[in-house]
C-alpha cells in the first residue's frame, strides 16, 4: 500500500532539501548523447550504450558522446539512504530548476563557451 503525507509545500520543501542533503550524488563521467536509429536495425548493446528505448519506428539510446556534434549531457544520479521519504524528490527537483535556472532537468551544454544553458 503506497501512503501518501498531506504537507503544506514549505513542509515538502523543508522535508525534500533533507533528503538532497542526505543523498549521495554521483555524476557519471564524460559526456552523453542520444543517438536514434531505425526500427528495422537494433542498436549494438555496447558498454558505452547506457539505456536504449523505442517508440513506434524508432530506436533512441544514450550513449558516450563522439569527439564531434550532438547534443551534449552531463549524467548524475542521487542515492538515498534505506527509509529515507523521498517521495516527490524528481518532480520537486525539475520545479526547483525550473524556477531558478528557466530549465528542467535535461541540461545542454554549449562547447564553444562551456556554459550550461536548457533545451
Amino acid at each position: 500500500m503506497v501512503s501518501v503525507s498531506r504537507e503544506s509545500r514549505e513542509q515538502t520543501e523543508q522535508r525534500l532539501r533533507a533528503v538532497i542533503a542526505g543523498a549521495e550524488l554521483v555524476a557519471l563521467d564524460g559526456e552523453w548523447t542520444f543517438q536514434e536509429g531505425p526500427l528495422e536495425e537494433l542498436p549494438e548493446l555496447i558498454d558505452q550504450v547506457l539505456a536504449v528505448v523505442r517508440d513506434e519506428d524508432s530506436w533512441s539510446w544514450l550513449t558516450r558522446a563522439a569527439s564531434v556534434g550532438g547534443d551534449r549531457f552531463a549524467l548524475f544520479s542521487f542515492h538515498f539512504p534505506e527509509g529515507l521519504d523521498n517521495s516527490g524528490f524528481v518532480g520537486w527537483l525539475a520545479t526547483a530548476l525550473k524556477e531558478e535556472l528557466g530549465t528542467g532537468v535535461l541540461r545542454r551544454m554549449r562547447a564553444e563557451q562551456q556554459a550550461w544553458w536548457h533545451l
